[in-house]
């Protein structure tokens, strides 16, 4: 899954590349409006207060652009910013380290925040409520608890699942943000400051080419530019025209909507092996020898956004859409009158998932009822 180019996790060698086409500063941050809107007054008003912004949730899926913001919001407060993720911090103790290592105003980034574990999360909320943590000193009868004072902080947490974050978690912060997929102009803005930055010739043609294909996200829209202007440097003379992106791409098997053979797999199983679904995620995992987490994280968020599947109480079913962007044919109502692929939502009590067959038979029959009206 790692080797993906359309996968919107980086790898640590990515890392450094990213890290220099990241922008510093909130005017340099392309899309979000709403985000960036909302951000700017927050911190303009912690400025004017001379104190610590609040606590900011940044949540949505990988790739978007959450730990960029994080270091703007350091930058645009002046301040350091020190950096973990939830795995990371084992133990209260490890918290307890940290924590006690801040300064005033600092900015404390937490990824992958609802992977922390419940103690730590529970020594976490009087830190973020009340700066201020309880440690226990001693053991056993001799054990004393000890309260240390923290200086006022900002915690800024990100995840991809913001579901799995407890209540109480949930609640300690004052201003939570949702990261949406960027739209094609935008990514076309951020392909040429990318451009720009690592001085790759392309013209217009060639930078819509590679935005359509990259799923709505900055970092991947970033990796496909570097690929294919390694395609040009070798293939052609170094310029990036809609010919080289499209030849480029191709070559990747990465097709005019950003589908990778990954995905393309992931949809033919639900097809060919049950029938378009529906198929619960533990069994499609199996079958594709990936991880459930891994499926319901990085490949089912953009395949739900082009409404290629869709989530049911008793599994995942291939939409019609799907089955046209694959150049198959919906399946044909069988014997028993609904179609595998279309029974399982409207038996749940859920939206009905009609063929392309049988949306028609019901448009002819109800066509037919109005006549006879």
């Amino acid at each position: 899954m790692s080797d993906r180019l359309v996968s919107p996790r980086v790898s640590q060698e990515e890392e450094i590349i990213e890290s220099s086409l990241r922008p510093r500063r909130l005017s340099e941050y392309i899309g979000q409006e709403r985000i960036k809107e909302n951000l700017a007054i927050l911190l303009e008003a912690a400025r004017r207060r001379n104190e610590p912004v609040d606590h900011v949730l940044l949540y949505g899926p990988p790739g978007l652009g959450k730990t960029t913001l994080c270091n703007i919001i350091a930058a645009e407060m002046g301040v350091n910013l020190k950096t973990t993720s939830g795995p990371a911090i084992e133990h209260a103790g490890d918290l307890a380290s940290i924590l006690t290592s801040l300064q005033e105003g600092e900015v404390l980034f937490i990824d992958e925040i609802h992977r922390l574990s419940r103690a730590v999360e529970e020594r976490l909320y009087s830190a973020m409520e009340d700066f201020a943590i309880d440690v226990v000193i001693g053991k056993g009868p001799g054990a004393r608890s000890l309260r240390i004072s923290l200086p006022p902080f900002t915690v800024v947490g990100a995840t991809t699942r913001v579901g799995a974050l407890s209540a109480p978690l949930r609640d300690r912060f004052g201003a939570i943000y949702r990261l949406e997929y960027y739209s094609v102009e935008a990514l076309k803005q951020i392909l040429r400051r990318s451009a720009r930055i690592l001085r790759v010739p392309a013209d217009e043609d060639g930078i819509e080419e590679i935005a359509a294909r990259a799923r709505g996200t900055p970092r991947i829209v970033n990796r496909l530019l570097r690929r294919v202007r390694d395609y040009a440097q070798v293939k052609a003379d170094g310029v990036i025209t809609r010919e080289i992106a499209r030849a480029a791409l191709d070559a990747l098997e990465i097709d005019h909507i950003g589908l990778d053979l990954t995905d393309r797999h992931l949809l033919l199983t639900i097809i060919h092996k049950f029938d378009g679904g529906p198929v619960g995620l533990e069994t499609l995992a199996a079958s594709t020898s990936e991880d459930p987490e891994t499926i319901e994280d990085v490949y089912e968020p953009y395949l739900l956004q082009l409404g290629f599947i869709a989530r049911t109480p008793r599994g995942r079913v291939a939409t019609r859409l799907a089955y046209e962007h694959l150049g198959l044919n919906p399946p044909a109502a069988g014997l028993g009158g609904r179609s595998p692929a279309a029974q399982g939502p409207a038996a749940s009590g859920g939206p009905e998932l009609w063929t392309a067959g049988e949306a028609h038979e019901r448009s002819t029959a109800s066509s037919g009822s109005e006549g006879e009206d």
